[in-house]
């Protein structure tokens, strides 16, 4: 295999992003990476690893790139005349079929557009979706869409429902997944126009294991695989749980520490917070896969630190391994087969 990875892409890049494919590098032995960016920038990053750098340097090749698209560019208009960025060079390397998955932690805006305009569309693919995992009680949960798309048609979401299906299938090996889309409560007539209308498009599918309405507060509960809704709402859940996460742990440290008789208490419980931040934590999870399009992405985090970006490396992996370009391919065929 062999990933695109936007070198200066992110808050932290080149440094998180180099870091990042060497500590990937020593967990997995079956992918190689195009760096993009300034060439003697990346160069220079690389030698401070010494060693680390040596022992995997034939696995790692430069595309020099001199231009960088800020989040502060216009999406598709950076695209467009920034043909020298580090992203748009690592997006062509897909399109070009001379890399399997494209990686960045640089502006979503771009991320979105460029892949949409350079690797494109599956055919037969409505529109495509951001996918992260949600860690919850249980499993982790697929929130689709999480911002590509604010605004969608109800065959959207049922694409957005299939496309989740068989990440789960071929990635975590869920035979069956369990599809819900969000609403305001769990019975079939509640909801806005878009997930009535859904709904009913859902129920009848075939091909899914649809279970019905899942509410906003229950999306983290484990009871549900895939969690389909339109990209606004999407955002809106994963922004607030971030925040509410954030928040929380801030407050428990706060409290953990007011007291002698709580700082006892929280040295004797460390390990179990530890554990619980890191469930929690969007570094452990990797990014979140663009699917739809004809060639892996993967966007992370823009502020990933090197751990952030390993995982969002092993993510690239699955998607790879598990095919998961070509198992939505088959999909569409044989939708549209069964349509005429």
């Amino acid at each position: 295999m062999r990933f695109a990875i936007d070198a200066f892409g992110g808050d932290h890049a080149p440094e998180a992003i180099i870091e990042g494919v060497l500590l990937a590098m020593e967990h997995y032995s079956d992918f190689d990476v195009i760096l993009t960016g300034d060439e003697a920038a990346i160069k220079g990053e690389l030698e401070k690893h010494g060693s680390d750098y040596t022992k995997h340097r034939a696995r790692i090749e430069i595309v020099h790139a001199p231009d960088i698209i800020t989040c502060e560019d216009q999406p598709t208009v950076a695209i467009k005349r920034k043909k020298e960025s580090s992203l748009v060079k690592a997006l062509r390397l897909v399109a070009d079929n001379e890399a399997d998955c494209f990686i960045s932690a640089g502006s979503s805006g771009a991320v979105l557009a460029g892949a949409t305009l350079l690797v494109k569309r599956i055919p037969g693919v409505l529109r495509p979706a951001l996918a992260p995992l949600i860690p919850t009680l249980k499993d982790p949960v697929m929130l689709i869409d999480c911002g590509a798309n604010a605004d969608c048609k109800p065959e959207y979401l049922v694409q957005f429902a299939h496309m989740g299906t068989a990440y789960f299938k071929a990635v975590l090996g869920i035979e069956s997944p369990r599809v819900a889309i969000v609403s305001n409560g769990t019975e079939e007539g509640k909801g806005n126009e878009l997930t009535k209308a859904a709904y009913a498009l859902l129920k009848d599918e075939k091909g899914l294991n649809f279970v019905g309405n899942c509410e906003f507060r229950d999306v983290m509960t484990g009871d549900y695989d895939v969690v389909v809704c339109d990209g606004f709402v999407g955002n809106a859940i994963l922004k607030s749980m971030e925040g509410t996460v954030s928040a929380l742990l801030k407050m428990l440290k706060s409290e953990l520490m007011s007291s002698t008789i709580s700082k006892l208490g929280a040295a004797m419980s460390k390990s179990a917070f530890k554990t619980l931040k890191s469930r929690m934590d969007y570094k452990e999870h990797g990014g979140a896969p663009l699917l739809g399009i004809n060639g892996g992405i993967i966007k992370a985090h823009g502020s990933s630190d090197s751990t952030a970006i390993a995982s969002a490396i092993n993510q690239a992996r699955k998607l790879v391994l598990g095919n998961i370009t070509g198992e939505i391919e088959r999909y569409v065929h044989n939708k549209t087969e069964n349509e005429q």
